[in-house]
């Protein structure tokens, strides 16, 4: 059917296909012509572990799919004897998903990122307890010195991002909930370390991690992703599927998490040298998105797609823990809201019955459904909020704290129902005019 096709027609049809394949395979989607064609070479060993050879596995089928639809490719082997000097001229990226080269591969690791390679590694390749038998690679490299303690059983972590300004995370929300893995601490301090960029550590709110009382993190800074600002390099220290042993079979998946999978392309064409800039028609927000043409000193009524109704302080409160519900507009001081930049694109929302209170997510907390309040501003993050420009004058608006949107519960149409933060997802309830 194809061949009758004039050849605009063929590619155009081939260029469809291509797109709906992506959706079907909920990957992140990339114009064929947002990036240069490039080659990444993954290195592996696949014979220690069970639950590191199967992200291997896992790798080795969702690395190729997602590089096809993000305009490169990806291959993996077991010959270190690749890494060489010469052998590494075609590819843009190398990987090592389970392990560090051989003594024999060392030098000429040290020589390609000392002239200018770029590299992404997971879990197990910065594991060791002698640094001082690699110093460059362990301690200067990664920075993380010796493997100091771990996680038990394999848990998901909600991640905070530390730098929403590096290329790998400006499509990030401020924290969003990691794949299941099995988790390491290290001996060295990175956060004393002016060449890490530390990107993003376990949020608190995660505590405990683990399931052993005897193998869990109670409390402490763990980082997650890094980079070091002298190399093109990026660290994940995820990379160890959820197990049953016994029958050796995966209980979880290292690609179970939309965010973590957009910051591992974001990451790649990062090191590749080509552009990271969310399109704007990106569901995700970040810091780089305009929050469109809103007044710092107006007052405005702030009115929900859905039902029509306006943003409301209950009972016109002016008092810390004043729900804020919708309600039929009324042109009332407690409709009126002001939206005054704090940083990074950022606003806080004040209530005019009350300026010096702010649109607040209760118990700063992260979960879905936690509801809204007002309450004394004081510069946390569950009480700023970016204004996420929709089009046609509509925004969502994403919390600091927690990545979610500002949302009317199950869609709903009725008066005095207090509004609460919930996963963005693109609804009508979670979508407001200004006026």
């Amino acid at each position: 059917m194809l061949k009758k096709l004039p050849l605009s027609a063929r590619r155009l049809v081939l260029a469809a296909l291509a797109v709906l394949t992506a959706l079907g395979a909920g990957l992140a989607i990339r114009p064929a012509l947002a990036a240069t064609p490039f080659k990444v070479l993954a290195f592996y060993n696949g014979t220690w572990d069970a639950a590191h050879i199967d992200f291997d596995k896992e790798a080795r089928e969702w690395f190729p799919t997602a590089a096809a639809q993000n305009g490169f490719t990806w291959e993996a082997t077991t010959d270190w004897s690749r890494l060489n000097t010469g052998g590494l001229e075609s590819y843009k990226v190398i990987m090592f998903l389970d392990d560090a080269p051989p003594a024999g591969q060392r030098a000429a690791f040290q020589q390609y990122m000392n002239n200018g390679g770029a590299w992404m590694g997971f879990h197990v390749s910065a594991f060791t307890t002698d640094p001082g038998s690699w110093s460059w690679y362990y301690n200067t490299f990664l920075g993380s010195g010796a493997f100091r303690t771990n996680t038990w059983g394999p848990t998901s972590v909600t991640l905070k991002v530390e730098d929403r300004a590096h290329p790998s995370t400006v499509r990030l929300p401020a924290t969003f909930r990691s794949a299941v893995s099995e988790w390491y601490s290290w001996s060295n301090d990175l956060r004393q370390n002016p060449a890490i960029d530390i990107l993003a550590s376990v949020d608190p709110s995660s505590f405990p991690v683990g399931t052993d009382p005897n193998q869990s993190w109670y409390s402490g800074y763990y980082p997650i992703l890094w980079t070091n600002r002298n190399y093109k390099m990026l660290y994940a220290n995820f990379g160890h599927n959820g197990m049953n042993y016994s029958t050796n079979t995966r209980t979880s998946s290292t690609f179970a998490s939309a965010e973590q999978n957009r910051w591992l392309i974001d990451g790649i064409l990062w090191l590749a040298g080509q552009s990271t800039t969310p399109p704007s028609s990106s569901p995700t927000p970040s810091a780089s998105q305009s929050t469109g043409p809103i007044s710092p000193t107006a007052w405005y009524s702030v009115i929900n797609k859905n039902s029509s109704k306006c943003v409301d302080a209950r009972a016109a409160g002016t008092t810390n823990g004043t729900p804020i519900q919708q309600y039929t507009c009324n042109a009332s001081t407690a409709q009126q809201y002001q939206f005054q930049p704090t940083s990074g694109g950022f606003v806080r929302i004040n209530n005019r019955g009350n300026s010096a209170q702010a649109l607040d997510v209760t118990d700063v907390s992260s979960a879905d459904n936690a509801p809204i309040q007002t309450w004394t501003y004081g510069g946390g993050n569950n009480q700023q909020w970016q204004p996420v420009a929709e089009g046609g004058g509509w925004y969502h608006f994403v919390s600091r704290l927690s990545g979610k949107c500002l949302d009317v519960p199950a869609a709903s149409t009725a008066d005095s129902v207090q509004l609460v933060q919930y996963t963005c997802n693109g609804t009508a309830a979670q979508s407001f005019r200004l006026a």
